[in-house]
């Protein structure tokens, strides 16, 4: 999937929090700010520093938007979006059934990290 990763202000405390270090030492290590976002910056040749063949190497302090995938907003108002994702994405499908309430309200999450996107 291409895009970037956002942060959450919180994101990026539990992040550095995790990697045992300063929420500023994440910051110049990690961190792509712009006046009003931020998001990890994105190695070459790679969509996220932290993702390697195993998964998540900070799954305990995973961003927002990583934990929330794949209850984005956009991914359940479209049938054809979901559809499209799932041929990718190995987890669409599989494990533990979501109720539609649940999905919506983790969508409405996203919608509360992100403001300024939805």
């Amino acid at each position: 999937m291409e895009g970037f990763v956002y942060l959450t202000e919180e994101d990026l405390i539990k992040a550095a929090k995790f990697l045992n270090q300063t929420p500023e030492e994440f910051e110049k290590l990690y961190v792509y700010r712009t006046r009003h976002q931020r998001r990890l910056r994105k190695p070459r040749g790679s969509q996220c520093g932290f993702l390697t063949e195993t998964g998540c190497s900070i799954h305990p302090a995973k961003p927002t938007q990583c934990r929330l995938f794949p209850w984005w907003p956009h991914l359940l108002e479209s049938r054809k979006e979901w559809e499209k994702t799932a041929k990718w994405c190995p987890g669409i499908g599989q494990g533990e059934l979501v109720q539609i309430g649940e999905a919506h309200e983790r969508a409405e999450e996203m919608k509360t990290a992100y403001p300024n996107f939805f």
